[in-house]
C-alpha cells in the first residue's frame, strides 16, 4: 500500500513537472492563499491595533448597562438576565449570597477565566496583555453578587458552514481558472503535434490557422514554426531533386564506362587493371542505385509490389550472389522452421534488405571464429528477420545512429571497410515501407540487426 502511495506521488511530481498548465494553476492557488493569509492577517492585525483601544470603553459602557439591566438598581434578577440571553448572543452567570443561577452552565465559565498556558486569559490576546478581560466583563454588585458575561458560542455554528461555503468557493474559483488556463494553451497542442510531424518528416498538414492567426505569442510561435517547416521541406525537395538529378545524370557515363572498360583487352597485363577498374565501376554504380532508392523509400508514399515471398528461398539466393564478392559469404548459417509459409511483401526490397544486412555482417563480423547467422521466423502473420555477426560490434552510444543515412560508426574505417553509411539505413528505409520495425543492438559478441515486417 505504501509503495503504491508513493507511486502515485511520483507519477503525480512528474505529472505537474511536465505540464505547464499545472504549474500555472499551482501558482494561482499559491498566490491567492498568500494574497488571503496577508489580507486577513493585516486586516486582523489593523483591527486590533487600531480599533481595541476606541472599542474599550464603549464595552465597558455596554457592560455597565447590561449589569444594570439585570440588576434594576438592586437585587440581580433571573428573569432579566434570561430576557438578555434570548435576546443577545452572550452568557450570564451571577454568584452571590442570594442569586446564583447561569445562563448556560453547559459552557463552563467565560472565556477570560479559561486562562492559556502562558497564565493569559483566551481571549485576551487579542486586548493586549488580556488582563482587561476581568475589568471589561466582570462586575460586583453592591449587595455581594458576581455578574460574569461571555459570548455565546452556540450563536455560531454556523461558522464551520460558513468555512465550506469559503472552501466550495475557493475550489469553483480553482476549476474556472484550471478551465481558463486550459483554453488559453490550448494552442500549443495543435503545435505540439505540428512540430511533431515536422520531426518525423510529415509536411503535408502545417499547424492549424486557428493556432496561427491568435492574437498573442502562442500565435507568433505557431506562425514561426510554420515558416520553419516549409523551409525544411523545401531545401530536403531540393536535396532530394539534386540528388536523383545527379544519380540519372551519372548512371549514362557510367555505363559507357564499363563497357569501354569491358573492351580493354584480357591480356596478363592490362587484366589487373582491367578487372579494378571494373569492380570500382560496379561500386559506383551499386552505390547509385541505393541512393536512388533511398530517396524512393524515403517518401511517405513509398510504391510496394507485395507477393507471396519464401523468405527462406530468397535467403538462400542472397548468399549465393554474395558468394561472387565476399569469400566468406559461403560459411553463412540460415536458420528457419521447416515449413515457414510464404508472407506477403516486396521481394526486391527485402531481397535488397537482406543483402545490405548479410553485406554489413561480412564486413564486420566476417573475420570471426563463427560465421553470421540469418533467423528467419513468421508469427501472426508478421515476418521476422534476425541477422547476426560475432564480430567486435559497436559501442552502445552509437547504436542509435547506425541506421542514419551515411554514418559510419568509426572515422578511421577505409572506404573498402565501412563503406559509405547506406546499407543500415536503406534496410530501415524497407522496414518502414512495410511499416515494420527496425532494431540494432550488441548481441557480445557481434552485432544484431532485428526488422519485422507486419501481415498486410
Amino acid at each position: 500500500m505504501r509503495s503504491e502511495r508513493k507511486s502515485a506521488w511520483r507519477r503525480a511530481k512528474r505529472r505537474v513537472a511536465h505540464s505547464i498548465k499545472l504549474r500555472m494553476v499551482l501558482v494561482f492557488l499559491v498566490l491567492a492563499a498568500a494574497l488571503s493569509f496577508v489580507f486577513f492577517t493585516g486586516a486582523q492585525k489593523a483591527f486590533t491595533m487600531g480599533w481595541r483601544d476606541a472599542a474599550r470603553p464603549i464595552l465597558m459602557d455596554y457592560v455597565d448597562r447590561l449589569t444594570l439591566e439585570v440588576t434594576g438598581g438592586g437585587e440581580p434578577s433571573v428573569e432579566r438576565a434570561r430576557a438578555i440571553t434570548e435576546r443577545l448572543p452572550l452568557t450570564v452567570r451571577i454568584s452571590g449570597p442570594v442569586v446564583n443561577w447561569a445562563s448556560h452552565p453547559n459552557q463552563g465559565p467565560p472565556d477570560w477565566v479559561r486562562a492559556r498556558s502562558d497564565g493569559a486569559p483566551a481571549v485576551g490576546q487579542d486586548w493586549g496583555n488580556g488582563r482587561d478581560w476581568p475589568r471589561i466583563l466582570h462586575r460586583q454588585t453592591a449587595d455581594g453578587h458576581t455578574i460574569e458575561f461571555g459570548i455565546n458560542g452556540d450563536a455560531f455554528e454556523h461558522r464551520p458552514r460558513m468555512i465550506g461555503y469559503l472552501l466550495g468557493a475557493l475550489l469553483l474559483i480553482t476549476l474556472m481558472a484550471w478551465l481558463y488556463v486550459r483554453h488559453l494553451l490550448k494552442p500549443l497542442d495543435a503545435i505540439g503535434e505540428g512540430a511533431r510531424r515536422f520531426g518525423a518528416g510529415d509536411f503535408s498538414q502545417p499547424i492549424p490557422e486557428r493556432c496561427v492567426h491568435g492574437p498573442d505569442e502562442l500565435g507568433e510561435l505557431a506562425l514561426t514554426i510554420n515558416t520553419m517547416g516549409r523551409d525544411i521541406h523545401q531545401m530536403l525537395e531540393a536535396k532530394r531533386a539534386l540528388l536523383l538529378a545527379i544519380s540519372h545524370e551519372l548512371r549514362s557515363p557510367l555505363t559507357r564506362a564499363r563497357l569501354n572498360a569491358e573492351l580493354l583487352p584480357e591480356d596478363e597485363d592490362v587484366r589487373p587493371q582491367r578487372d579494378a577498374l571494373l569492380r570500382d565501376l560496379q561500386e559506383m554504380a551499386t552505390l547509385i542505385t541505393d541512393l536512388l532508392e533511398s530517396e524512393r523509400l524515403a517518401g511517405h508514399h513509398a510504391a510496394l509490389m507485395r507477393e507471396p515471398t519464401d523468405l527462406v528461398a530468397l535467403s538462400h539466393a542472397v548468399v549465393q550472389d554474395l558468394g561472387a564478392r565476399h569469400p566468406g559469404a559461403a560459411r553463412i548459417v540460415v536458420e528457419a522452421p521447416a515449413g515457414l509459409p510464404v508472407v506477403a511483401v516486396d521481394p526486391a526490397r527485402v531481397r535488397l534488405l537482406i543483402r545490405n544486412l548479410l553485406d554489413n555482417a561480412l564486413r564486420h563480423g566476417g573475420g570471426a571464429d563463427l560465421p553470421p547467422v540469418v533467423r528467419l521466423s513468421v508469427e501472426g502473420g508478421a515476418a521476422r528477420i534476425e541477422v547476426r555477426d560475432h564480430g567486435p560490434g559497436v559501442p552502445d552510444e552509437q547504436l542509435a545512429q547506425l541506421a542514419q543515412a551515411f554514418y559510419r560508426p568509426d572515422s578511421a574505417r577505409t572506404r573498402s571497410a565501412g563503406g559509405v553509411g547506406l546499407g543500415l539505413y536503406l534496410c530501415r528505409l524497407v522496414a518502414q515501407a512495410h511499416g515494420g520495425s527496425f532494431e540494432v543492438h550488441n548481441a557480445q559478441p557481434g552485432l544484431q540487426v532485428t526488422v519485422t515486417l507486419p501481415p498486410v
